[in-house]
């Protein structure tokens, strides 16, 4: 493993993280709006039919990725501008 990847790590980590929390964040008001809805459906909650337990789970499937992605190449972008070297090099 180069340096750059090394000392990228807990960057890394972080922009995860804040990524998963902002993602979970976006998921919750995209449902709200378009269901009423405080919370999106969980798989094992009896009250939801499938077509709405699968919607809600592509939502957020959709929304981690997308947001896991930015924020990933994000914090790569930022990390090469403050130390000149790309982390997935």
């Amino acid at each position: 493993m180069n340096a750059a990847k090394l000392v990228y790590r807990p960057i890394g980590l972080a922009t995860g993280a804040l990524g998963g929390v902002l993602a979970g964040a976006v998921v919750k008001q995209v449902w709200r709006k378009a269901s009423g809805e405080e919370d999106a459906p969980d798989a094992l909650q009896h009250e939801y039919p499938w077509k709405e337990v699968l919607l809600s789970a592509a939502l957020q499937g959709l929304v981690f990725a997308v947001v896991k992605a930015a924020s990933d190449r994000g914090g790569a972008v930022l990390f090469e501008k403050l130390t000149g070297s790309w982390p997935g090099d």
